[in-house]
Formats: C-alpha cells, structure tokens, sequence
C-alpha cells in the first residue's frame, strides 16, 4: 500500500528532490523515504500519502511560516508538513520551499530545538473515585514511573463512555499494583 504511494507521487517528488539538491544536505532512506539531515540530524523528508504529496519538517514548529503552508499532523509537537498535490505546484512554490527548508537549516545548525512537554492527561472521574475507595491502588498508580502513569490515564480517556472507562481501570489494577506499563507484559 504504502509503496504505491511514493509511485504515484513519483514527479512530485522528483520535483522536491531537484529543489533539495540546492542545499548543502544529505540524502539518505530512512523509513523508506527520502530523509534530509544536516550533521546527522533529520531537517526534512519527503513522503506520498494518498492524498498528498508532502515535504515534512522535523522541527516545523520553529519555523515563522509566513504563508502558513505548514499543516500540523494529528498530535506532534515539533513536526510540520507542507502539502503538494502536483509538481506544477511545486515549482510554482519553489522560492517559498527554499526558504522554509533554508530558516529550517539554519535553525538545525543552530541546534534550536521546539520544546516539548508531555501531554497532560486529566484523571477521569472513575479513577478518583476509586482511588478514594481503595488508598492502596491510588499509592500504587502514584508509585508508576510518570510515563507509566500517562500511558495509563491516556488508554482510560480513550474511552467515551463512563462505564467503558471504569472496565478498563478495573482490567489493568492487576498491572499497576504490579508497576507494570499499560503495554508491559509480565
């Protein structure tokens, strides 16, 4: 699936490439894709999707992006994307692309990096509830690492109705009071 994508996006990326090959960057495949690093570190990459072709910055979200053409995906942080639907798009954009990928360069160079913080999840109401009824479980969950904890609160907010949610602290009690990870097998 995933190879007929960078086939039917094959002169858009064509495109990208002729452009990138103005820089002072290297070329590697990482993850399949074409990657772009400067001193080992990912600056940007050019990937197919089904409905878009896009050149994806590592640390997008540093970038002043005054033609607004970065497009966050889903819940990243740092990444941003730009989208192409044809090569002739691309070529028309090309003086904007050379100096989103030159700021995004100069900003790696500089070693700038976008903050990240872990997302905060909020406890749910069933797990209040049952760390009031049972102290020991709550001393348990306080006792996981704090990725332990997110992994947990983020699968029990997952779940939309009340009912699924307590289920689902009920079926992994066994694990916290063990101070296993949601995903950690014993």
């Amino acid at each position: 699936m995933e190879m007929a994508y960078q086939e039917r996006w094959q002169a858009e990326i064509a495109e990208l490439q002729m452009i990138l090959s103005g820089f002072d960057l290297r070329e590697e495949c990482k993850w399949g894709k074409p990657c772009y690093t400067v001193d080992g570190k990912n600056v940007v990459i050019i990937q197919g999707f089904k409905e878009y072709c896009a050149l994806g910055f590592f640390q997008g979200a540093l970038l002043k992006d005054p033609k607004k053409l970065l497009v966050q995906l889903g819940q990243v942080q740092a990444a941003r994307v730009m989208k192409f639907s044809s090569a002739k798009e691309i070529a028309t954009k090309a003086a904007t692309i050379e100096a989103y990928v030159r700021e995004a360069v100069t900003a790696e160079k500089a070693g700038l990096k976008v903050q990240t913080k872990p997302p905060e999840f909020p406890v749910p109401e069933e797990l209040k509830e049952k760390f009031r009824n049972d102290p020991q479980f709550k001393r348990a969950f306080e006792a996981l690492t704090p990725g332990r904890q997110r992994g947990y609160l983020f699968h029990f907010a997952g779940a939309k109705q009340s009912g699924t949610r307590t289920a689902r602290i009920e079926k992994v009690m066994p694990a916290i009071f063990e101070g296993r990870g949601l995903l950690e097998r014993r």
